[in-house]
């Protein structure tokens, strides 16, 4: 792919997909949710331009023991787990390992919704057409973790929203929401980041901002 073709930032991103959800627009009953952290600035610009009120799902992925940056599954708000089931067994990964990995990713999740979220709820969305954004997709596995917690909560409908994403893996989210928008499915995928000319990490604080200068988001945690 052309080095043109990649995303400036997560907020030139965010603005390009969110060309694409116009049909969302000016609508009353819908939530915009943020994957934290590289999800936001990402799911911010999307909410500005659909007028739509703005907070976060926060997922955790579940790494590998020795390789955290290779998923074996992830955990949501909810006490969601979803395992890749075909990576443990290839690589005979022991359930106390992943029990392991669970414990200290649940308490790094716990710590993220209390310092971007406060004693704040998360916002009712039973009912709602809820967009579930992301910076990008590679194994899906915390999407995947957060369309699933998504559905205890019964939105009348899950649409994920990513700016790029492996073609298998767009694919394959289809199963779990009911809709699915990945702006670019390039032929040779291998990383999120490469999509992108800057991809520095999103710090907390940066979060922190983008959700409390959301214009509609405290009138809709009070309906």
């Amino acid at each position: 792919m052309a080095v043109e073709q990649r995303f400036l930032d997560r907020r030139d991103a965010g603005r390009q997909l969110a060309s694409r959800l116009t049909a969302y627009a000016h609508r009353d009953d819908v939530t915009v949710l943020a994957l934290p952290r590289g999800g936001v600035p990402v799911a911010a610009e999307i909410a500005r331009a659909l007028e739509a009120p703005l907070d976060i799902l926060v997922v955790r992925k579940l790494g590998l023991p020795g390789q955290p940056e290779y998923a074996m599954g992830a955990i949501a708000s909810g006490d969601v787990r979803v395992l890749n089931t075909q990576v443990l067994q290839q690589l005979a990964i022991s359930y106390s390992a992943i029990d392991l990995v669970t414990r200290a990713e649940t308490r790094e999740l716990h710590r993220r919704e209390k310092l971007y979220r406060g004693d704040r709820p998360m916002p009712p969305v039973d009912g709602r057409q809820v967009i579930l954004v992301d910076d990008g997709m590679a194994t899906g596995a915390s999407m995947r973790a957060g369309v699933q917690a998504l559905r205890e909560l019964r939105p009348a409908r899950i649409v994920v929203a990513v700016p790029v994403s492996s073609a298998e893996t767009c694919h394959l989210i289809t199963q779990n929401a009911d809709e699915v928008i990945c702006a670019r499915t390039p032929e040779r995928f291998r990383s999120v980041g490469q999509w992108y000319e800057r991809f520095e990490q999103t710090t907390d604080e940066e979060v922190r901002r983008l959700l409390a200068t959301a214009p509609e988001l405290s009138t809709t945690a009070r309906d």
